[in-house]
């Protein structure tokens, strides 16, 4: 019964997002967020063991409803002035339904309780507000835009996903701020180009699920279990060590393609310094990924001569293969089919 609930929702989510991008109207957008918000609330709290999965509810329930109550205000607003002809507080309209787009996006500086919410639940949820719960936000600010506000965002949502995971122990948390950095670099594509942003959004999508497959497989939650070599098979870590570096957009792994992309589009339009600014930032994100990935590998390395046996699962499955090695080698095999065209 419970499967077949969760399932309902889960279709109800896709339908939210689905009603959202679909419409033609400003309410009808916010009615297809609402259907969304209140079908992952249940999904959420699926996780019973977790004591925290209560708490991140509420806490994105509460995040988003006010998000949602403002952005219905500046609709009626928007429509007010618009039908009595007057083009008053047009611009701070525009300002206040992109701040609630980036709030319920959980970009920088409303990114707050993002970390805290995928603190308390499960990889799969995880996976899914990382994810999919951004697409319906991404693209009603796509039709929004104000190139200012725009900028001040990307620098932020790139230096507090940087800053933010340097000091962290729970990996869900670092995946949070890597998001957080990863959307900055959305918003950067969303400038110049209206596919780019959804390119990078694909890839970023398919790096996320094969790694948090990965964590979700072997039931990671903490660096310190990742440390645990007696329970691990070397090449398991292998995978999520390159893994971590094709997502923190390392050449010559898949991730670094959709940052290629976007430095490529930046240079022809000449934002040099915008540039500058996003690759210094992301080297901060690739540091912690490599800090994490050395001392698994080489400072931290024990292998027993007894007890070799153990009931801790080292394989992986075969989906979780098929998806490390795209995401290891995919653009080395894009590459090769691009020469070979």
């Amino acid at each position: 019964m419970k499967k077949i609930s969760n399932n309902i929702f889960l279709m109800m989510l896709i339908f939210g997002t689905l009603v959202t991008i679909s419409s033609n109207s400003w309410l009808g957008a916010w009615m297809g967020l609402e259907i969304n918000l209140l079908s992952f609330i249940p999904l959420m709290n699926d996780n019973k063991k977790n004591l925290l999965t209560s708490e991140s509810s509420l806490k994105y329930f509460l995040t988003q409803a006010f998000a949602s109550s403002i952005l219905l205000f500046a609709i009626i607003m928007l429509m007010f002035f618009y039908n009595n002809n007057m083009n008053l507080y047009n611009s701070f309209n525009e300002l206040l339904i992109l701040s609630t787009l980036l709030l319920k996006s959980g970009a920088a500086p409303f990114h707050f309780w993002f970390p805290e919410v995928m603190e308390g639940l499960s990889w799969i949820n995880g996976l899914i507000l990382m994810t999919w719960q951004k697409i319906a936000p991404l693209m009603l600010i796509s039709y929004n835009f104000i190139y200012k506000f725009f900028m001040i965002t990307i620098i932020l949502s790139m230096l507090i996903g940087s800053l933010g995971g340097l000091n962290q122990t729970s990996i869900r948390k670092l995946m949070a701020f890597s998001s957080i950095n990863h959307l900055g670099w959305m918003l950067l594509a969303m400038m110049n180009n209206e596919m780019l942003w959804m390119i990078y959004f694909l890839l970023y999508s398919l790096l996320s699920f094969s790694i948090v497959l990965m964590f979700n497989n072997f039931k990671l939650f903490y660096f310190n279990q990742i440390f645990n070599m007696s329970m691990m098979n070397p090449i398991v870590k292998l995978f999520i060590f390159l893994n971590l570096l094709s997502l923190g957009g390392l050449p010559p792994f898949l991730g670094f393609l959709p940052k290629w992309l976007v430095i490529q589009n930046l240079v022809t339009m000449n934002q040099l310094f915008i540039l500058t600014v996003s690759v210094c930032l992301t080297l901060i994100t690739l540091y912690f990924y490599l800090r994490l990935s050395y001392s698994i590998f080489m400072l931290n390395y024990q292998k027993n001569s007894w007890l070799l046996k153990n009931n801790f699962n080292n394989k992986l499955s075969f989906t979780s293969l098929i998806f490390n090695f795209i995401s290891i080698s995919g653009l080395v095999m894009m590459s090769m089919i691009y020469v070979v065209m």
